[in-house]
C-alpha cells in the first residue's frame, strides 16, 4: 500500500510540474485568432508562431547573446567561487567566519537596491550595452551562492588528503587542482545548474544594461511581444519553448550530479 501511495504522489507531483510546459505548448500551437481555452490543446498542429517568434524577436542572435554571457559568466562563477571556498573551508579562522556570514548576509540582500549606484558605475566605466559588463555583474550576484555551495562540499572531503599532498611535496596550489578540484564534479555540476539558469533567465539586470538591440537576451526579446498596446501570447509561449532548450539539456547532461552535489553540500555548513 505505501508503496502504490509513493508512486501516485510521484505521479501527481510529476504532472504537477508538467502543467506549465503543457500550457506554453498548448498556447504557443494557436493563432492570435484563437480564443479557445489554455487547458485545451490546439484542434491543429502549425509552426508559425515558432517561425514568427524566430524571426521578429532575433531569437539566433538573441540565444548567441544568452550562450556567450552565460558560458563566461559560469566559468568565472566556478573558477573564482571553487578557489574562494577552498580556504574559508580549510582554514577556520576568525577572519574566514567573519567572511563566510558576509557572504552568507549577501544571498538575503535584493539586488535590485544597489541598481542606482550600479548604474552610475556601469556608465561611468562604458559599459552600458556591453557583454562583458553583463557578465561582470551576473558573477558578482551569483558568487556568494557558489561559495557557499562549494565551501559546504568541501567541509565533506576528509582534511587527510590534504595532508597527504603537502607529504609528497604539494602546495596549496597544486593540491587544490590537482586532488581537491577533481573531487568537486557534483558541486560543479550543481553551480552549474543553479547559477547558470538564473543567468541565462535574467532580465532584472539585462533591462537596464542590455538597451540596444544587438544585445538583447531572450527574455529581453521575448518581451517586446508583451505591450500596452499588444499582447501576443502565442509568440511569447513559442519564444519560450525555444529559449529554454539549451538549459533543459545542460540539466539533463549534468542531472545524475546535481542531487548528489546538494546533499553532499548539506552535510556540514
Amino acid at each position: 500500500m505505501k508503496t502504490v501511495f509513493r508512486y501516485g504522489l510521484a505521479v501527481f507531483i510529476f504532472l504537477l510540474f508538467l502543467i506549465p510546459f503543457y500550457m506554453l505548448f498548448s498556447l504557443a500551437g494557436k493563432t492570435p485568432m484563437d480564443t479557445s481555452s489554455m487547458w485545451l490543446p490546439p484542434r491543429y498542429i502549425q509552426f508559425d508562431n515558432y517561425l514568427a517568434a524566430w524571426n521578429k524577436a532575433h531569437l539566433g542572435r538573441a540565444l548567441l547573446n544568452n550562450a556567450v554571457i552565460t558560458a563566461f559568466s559560469v566559468f568565472f562563477i566556478v573558477g573564482v567561487g571553487a578557489a574562494a571556498a577552498y580556504p574559508l573551508a580549510r582554514k577556520k579562522t576568525r577572519r574566514n567566519r567573519i567572511v563566510g556570514m558576509v557572504l552568507i548576509s549577501c544571498l538575503i540582500v535584493p539586488p535590485l537596491t544597489i541598481l542606482v549606484p550600479l548604474y552610475k558605475f556601469i556608465v561611468d566605466i562604458h559599459g552600458l550595452n556591453t557583454r562583458w559588463a553583463m557578465v561582470c555583474i551576473l558573477v558578482t550576484f551569483q558568487l556568494p551562492l557558489c561559495i557557499y555551495l562549494y565551501k559546504n562540499f568541501i567541509q565533506t572531503v576528509p582534511a587527510e588528503l590534504d595532508e597527504a599532498a603537502v607529504i609528497d611535496g604539494c602546495g596549496p596550489k597544486t593540491t587544490f587542482l590537482r586532488i581537491l578540484l577533481p573531487l568537486l564534479k557534483p558541486a560543479t555540476s550543481s553551480v552549474v545548474i543553479l547559477c547558470g539558469i538564473q543567468v541565462w533567465n535574467d532580465y532584472q539586470f539585462s533591462v537596464f544594461f542590455l538597451q540596444r538591440s544587438e544585445v538583447h537576451t531572450v527574455a529581453i526579446a521575448l518581451s517586446q511581444f508583451v505591450s500596452q498596446f499588444q499582447n501576443d501570447i502565442g509568440l511569447v509561449s513559442a519564444g519560450c519553448l525555444l529559449g529554454l532548450l539549451p538549459m533543459t539539456l545542460v540539466y539533463l547532461s549534468l542531472q545524475k550530479y546535481f542531487v548528489k552535489g546538494l546533499s553532499e553540500g548539506a552535510v556540514k555548513g
